[in-house]
């Protein structure tokens, strides 16, 4: 390989997006039903305050709630990402519109990070 080519982030971009469907389209249905809807109706009995904060201080389901986070908000900076700039013709803000939608997915995940490891 020539010391001239650059190679692009892409694939890990994909790779991110991906992953984050599958996250967003498995796992966040269920979160959704149960504490949006289940719990607020009575048609489960929610798990008192003591119990989830127990689960969420384990350190595997801070790494799988961190997932999930992550994973979903860089599914949504891709789709946002082409929806805006093919939706909206707006294609020549292509690094811009990347940096932005990409920064904001890691900001979110840093920020998520942040409150888990605080929990």
């Amino acid at each position: 390989m020539n010391a001239r080519t650059r190679r692009s982030p892409e694939p890990y971009l994909w790779l991110l997006f991906s992953s984050g469907g599958m996250m967003a389209a498995l796992v966040l249905p269920v979160m959704l039903l149960l504490f949006g809807v289940a719990f607020p109706l009575g048609l489960l009995d929610a798990p008192d305050h003591a119990h989830l904060l127990a689960v969420a201080r384990h350190p595997l389901s801070r790494i799988a709630l961190l997932g999930v986070l992550a994973l979903s908000l860089f599914h949504w900076a891709h789709r946002f990402r082409f929806t805006v700039e093919h939706g909206l013709q707006l294609g020549r803000f292509d690094r811009v519109i990347a940096v932005c939608c990409y920064g904001a997915a890691t900001l979110g995940s840093i920020a998520a990070a942040w409150i888990l490891l605080t929990v």
